[in-house]
């Protein structure tokens, strides 16, 4: 990456602890008060069935970036967000007040012991293709190859729910 170069990022966002909605929007804030972070778009949020131990159910969306950063610094500053608003890592796929997941970054494909881009399991995840086709449908998966357009053609969808509080 050339200094002073943008590049597209897409994340996802998940809670289901606490006023998820006000957890987002604080998220958001933190997110484009970072230097070298704007934002491009953002999704509608959708009610969406948890995946791992019991527990209630998420609210989930997507925020589309423009990002002058490497992801790895990416990377922390969205851990360091979730921490400022509460996260705690407990059990894995557990109950959560924020998740921020590094979904894409630009059409970097990454695997390091930290990081790995694109987000190993977005693919097959319907509570993250359905925001992120919302915004960014033509988006290619460079991993795949595939649009987010197609990708979410493959998932079960019947668990994402547009959330009516938005």
């Amino acid at each position: 990456m050339k200094a002073g170069s943008k590049v597209r990022s897409a994340i996802a966002l998940g809670s289901n602890m606490g006023d998820s909605l006000a957890i987002f929007s604080s998220a958001i804030a933190y997110v484009v008060a970072t230097p070298g972070i704007t934002l491009e778009a953002k999704s509608s949020w959708y009610k969406t069935k948890a995946v791992g131990p019991p527990q209630p159910d998420y609210l989930n969306g997507c925020i589309l970036l423009q990002v002058e950063m490497l992801p790895q610094l990416l990377l922390e500053t969205l851990l360091e967000i979730e921490n400022l608003l509460g996260r705690v890592r407990t059990e894995r796929w557990g109950p959560r007040s924020l998740d921020l997941d590094l979904l894409l970054y630009d059409d970097l494909i990454l695997d390091t012991p930290t990081l790995q881009i694109p987000h190993p399991r977005m693919r097959e995840r319907a509570f993250v293709l359905v925001p992120l086709f919302e915004i960014a449908p033509d988006w290619i998966e460079p991993v795949s190859g595939y649009a987010i357009k197609e990708l979410v053609k493959e998932v079960d969808c019947s668990d994402v729910r547009p959330f009516m509080g938005n």
